[in-house]
């Protein structure tokens, strides 16, 4: 039996690159009955970089959700969850603040790639500076030993066992060590449509999965 947690923040409708990337593959997942599948609209972690513009993470949080029921995850099969009304996440991401240095944090190549990407500077929000540790929080509630991940998030993955060794080590052998799993070598992300390397919500550059048919012809 494998528990599997998976997810998305909801700052946008999701469009075929995420199909292609990702909602395919759980969909295939949750087909097979010795698999138990987590997929999370992840609200909070939204947040951390939109605390100022609450409404662009709220008022997605639904569109989020038909698009999954729209790809076919079944939640008689599939738990889709909130990831604020868990509120055991963000009591465990507090404790494994404790276990993790700042130094170690600002080590993180993907964390320091956003943070100059969203050019933020010295005013980094703290709650964009931590949301690795926030993600193995996501991923330990739920006991995951599979975490679908691209390579870019490779650096989370490791962060959070890390922090499973560090916590076990301490405390007592309770938190499950997950496994990453990721998209075949080559497998290349679906480009925008206006020429970008990969379709993105943030670039507005995407063929959504709510898009009309007419929508779709003039894109």
């Amino acid at each position: 039996m494998n528990t599997i947690l998976t997810g998305d923040r909801p700052t946008g409708r999701l469009h075929l690159g995420h199909y292609v990337g990702s909602l395919k593959t759980r969909v295939e997942m949750q087909a097979d009955p010795t698999n138990k599948l987590y997929v999370m609209i992840a609200d909070v972690q939204a947040l951390t970089d939109n605390a100022k513009t609450p409404e662009k993470v709220s008022s997605n949080i639904l569109e989020v959700a038909l698009d999954y029921l729209a790809v076919g995850l079944d939640p008689a099969k599939t738990t889709l969850f909130i990831q604020s009304q868990i509120p055991q996440i963000a009591e465990l991401t507090m404790f494994y603040l404790n276990l993790v240095s700042v130094a170690r944090v600002r080590r993180n190549p993907t964390v320091k790639t956003e943070i100059e990407q969203k050019n933020f500077g010295e005013g980094v929000p703290t709650g964009f500076f931590i949301y690795p540790v926030s993600q193995a929080a996501d991923i330990t509630a739920f006991k995951a030993n599979l975490v679908p991940v691209g390579e870019d998030q490779k650096p989370m993955l490791e962060q959070t066992q890390e922090i499973v060794h560090s916590f076990n080590s301490t405390y007592s052998d309770v938190l499950v060590q997950p496994k990453g799993v990721f998209p075949p070598k080559g497998m290349g992300r679906l480009p925008g449509i206006d020429g970008n390397g990969k379709m993105s919500k943030s670039l507005g550059n995407g063929i959504y999965l709510s898009d009309t048919a007419d929508v779709v012809q003039k894109k």
